[in-house]
């Protein structure tokens, strides 16, 4: 098992990747035998026969296992390799050894995410016409992709990285300088919302100082009565936005408090008798905060 430099591991991964025996490697979930005629799969083997692995899986250590490791992303690129009778892979390994906490905060198949598989391919020397035939696409949507990223700040591109986002929604983000462009980012991760009617909305309610170009976008249909209406209510929804960020801490602080105490106070058989007794519906109310606790 050799040691090699990553490129980019971010703070969620180690400093370096590792090149990992597939025998090691246990993977959390089977790929069942109809994923195997997926189109989906077969643009992966296809891929890997054309240019080798791109973007690495993604392991964590075993606590309980030297030398052994949890597979957390890349189930398929490891079924594909094992097919292929590959013994050794080069993997990302995360800090955190949990599947559902590291799929919750990175999606590898995310927009950017194809964009920088995409980059390190030309990077490799791997021309956009061999990347659109392995992946069985026409070579204008590669280059769509490879050029996602140009006029979107560093700092939109970190909020979106994990996110599904439609290729047209980062062409209405170019029209927003960088500030607004942030703003924005930040409304879709906040209402998880990331289409592009939302984005041209956004835009739509954007003062034309903030606009790349400095004037205002025309909407088809909408007056320019109605388009100031919107960049009204668009600032007063930012003020808000940024009030609600800023409490957002406490808030959740306090809400963890509170409902740790209310479970607390449900195992208390006492309480529980004087509740029912007195106060039906609030330990009806109480009960459910409790096991929504329980849950998450």
């Amino acid at each position: 098992m050799t040691r090699k430099p990553c490129q980019d591991p971010g703070t969620a991964f180690e400093d370096t990747t590792l090149r990992i025996g597939i025998a090691d490697i246990v993977p959390l979930r089977e790929i069942r035998p109809e994923v195997r005629k997926s189109v989906k799969y077969c643009q992966i083997a296809s891929s890997i026969q054309e240019v080798g692995i791109i973007e690495p899986p993604v392991v964590a250590r075993d606590p309980k296992a030297t030398g052994r490791f949890r597979l957390l992303d890349g189930h398929l690129r490891l079924d594909i390799l094992l097919a292929r009778g590959e013994t050794e892979v080069v993997c990302l390994v995360a800090t955190e050894d949990e599947a559902f906490t590291y799929n919750k905060r990175v999606s590898r198949i995310a927009i950017i995410q194809e964009h920088r598989m995409i980059m390190k391919a030309v990077k490799q020397g791997v021309s956009e016409e061999r990347l659109a035939r392995t992946l069985n696409v026409n070579i204008a949507s590669i280059r769509q992709k490879r050029n996602l990223l140009v006029g979107i700040c560093d700092e939109v591109a970190e909020l979106l990285r994990d996110k599904h986002v439609p290729v047209n929604t980062f062409v209405q983000l170019r029209k927003l300088k960088a500030m607004r462009q942030i703003a924005a980012a930040e409304m879709m991760v906040a209402m998880n919302q990331y289409s592009i009617s939302y984005a041209k909305s956004i835009v739509a309610a954007t003062p034309a100082d903030q606009l790349v170009e400095g004037k205002s976008q025309a909407v088809p249909g909408l007056s320019a009565a109605q388009a100031d209406l919107m960049t009204e209510e668009s600032v007063r929804l930012d003020r808000e936005f940024k009030a609600i960020e800023h409490s957002y801490g406490v808030d959740h602080l306090d809400l963890v408090l509170a409902s740790a105490y209310l479970a607390n106070l449900l195992e208390n058989a006492s309480v529980v008798r004087h509740l029912a007794k007195h106060h039906p519906e609030l330990l009806n109310e109480f009960q459910k905060i409790a096991d929504l606790r329980k849950a998450a």
